[in-house]
């Protein structure tokens, strides 16, 4: 049964160099017949089981970048998905969001289509870094689209932030975190960049052309992210994220929690009745499938109990609260000790995990290393 939906919008004005989503420039793209697909095919899984949509908590609109719709586009998208889905009980409802696209009447479409949270893709406050990566808006975007996002009605906002980009230095690093904690937002999310393939940055780094910071400077800035968001009491709740009580994503934690949510768009990914599954990406394959009545998915994995149990570790460790021994067990029908006992023994004297009488989860030093830590939890 679906916690949540997650909605893909393909279409930017500006690809960004380590970008590798599904997205495409928006211009000369048949967004207005893409908005009607997606509708249909919210339509068609709701039809077929209205019984996984019952206890809906979250809806994400991510991409791409929803904001690259206009005024008009967004509330047509917002009316298909108020209409076929039970929006009236959710939790939280995101939109993901381009600091130099959100108009005010963007924003009046996406309040008053019943969007509470916005994501505003910021990654730097330093306007060369920003032009190296691609990013278009300036800072005066950021403080100018946050003031009319609150006089709009939105309290929840959160900004992303990146970190081990192409030639910064720690000066830069430190600046832009003091510049974004002096909004003092409700949430903060923190990455460090993945130079991931089929992206401008992977041709550079295959060239030896990407000035990429060292392990250690990228430690030591994740280090200074820890601390400053302790200082202005952002709770870190997650190896990435930081939050006021009360503002925790809803969203991200169905990942974490490694529930089931549902993926509606081109390129989405779901996870319904133990299957993952990933839609067909190129925008005119999933119009023109949706148009002839099918569901656009183009991949379906049924998870084993094994990888079930690999995902849970992996993804819950993620989470500062870590992995619970009674979750864990009532879940998948045998005790976390019983299947990683060695491995959490092991961890455990490497000072990288804490277990106490509730489970397990990274210890400060942990979070240095989680993706070495996660790969112990493979089974086989």
């Amino acid at each position: 049964m679906a916690r949540g939906v997650y909605i893909h919008i393909p279409f930017c004005h500006q690809i960004c160099n380590y970008c590798d989503f599904n997205k495409v420039y928006f211009k000369n793209q048949p967004v207005d017949e893409y908005i009607e697909a997606v509708g249909r095919e919210i339509e068609m899984a709701v039809r077929k089981t209205p019984e996984q949509f019952q206890n809906l908590e979250t809806i994400f609109l991510g991409g791409g970048t929803p904001t690259a719709l206009t005024a008009n586009q967004i509330t047509r998208l917002l009316h298909h998905i108020n209409t076929l889905l039970p929006t009236k009980q959710l939790v939280e409802f995101s939109s993901e969001a381009n600091p130099d696209e959100l108009s005010v009447d963007k924003l009046e479409a996406l309040r008053s289509g019943g969007v509470n949270r916005l994501s505003m893709g910021v990654q730097s406050f330093d306007q060369k870094l920003l032009e190296k990566i691609g990013r278009t808006h300036t800072n005066e975007h950021v403080f100018q689209t946050i003031q009319q996002a609150k006089r709009v009605g939105f309290d929840n906002i959160s900004i992303d932030l990146m970190y081990g980009l192409p030639g910064q230095t720690m000066e830069q690093w430190e600046a832009t975190l003091e510049k974004a904690l002096e909004l003092d937002l409700p949430h903060y999310s923190a990455y460090s960049l993945i130079v991931e393939p089929k992206t401008i940055f992977y041709i550079q780094y295959a060239k030896g052309k990407l000035n990429l910071p060292t392990e250690d400077l990228e430690a030591d800035m994740y280090d200074l992210l820890m601390r400053r968001m302790k200082e202005k009491e952002k709770i870190q709740y997650e190896i990435s994220n930081f939050a006021i009580d009360g503002h925790n994503s809803t969203h991200n934690k169905i990942y974490w929690d490694n529930d089931e949510y549902a993926g509606f768009g081109a390129g989405a990914h779901g996870y319904m009745s133990g299957i993952r599954y990933s839609n067909h990406a190129p925008i005119k394959k999933y119009i023109e499938t949706i148009n002839n009545n099918e569901q656009p998915i183009l991949h379906k994995h049924e998870v084993t109990k094994e990888e079930k149990c690999e995902e849970q570790m992996f993804l819950g460790l993620r989470k500062n609260e870590g992995v619970s021994f009674e979750t864990f067990e009532t879940k998948f029908g045998v005790s976390m000790k019983e299947l990683y006992g060695k491995e959490i023994a092991k961890l455990v004297l490497e000072g990288l995990i804490i277990e106490d009488e509730k489970g397990v989860r990274l210890s400060r030093k942990g979070r240095f290393v989680g993706n070495e830590i996660f790969q112990q939890f493979l089974l086989g």
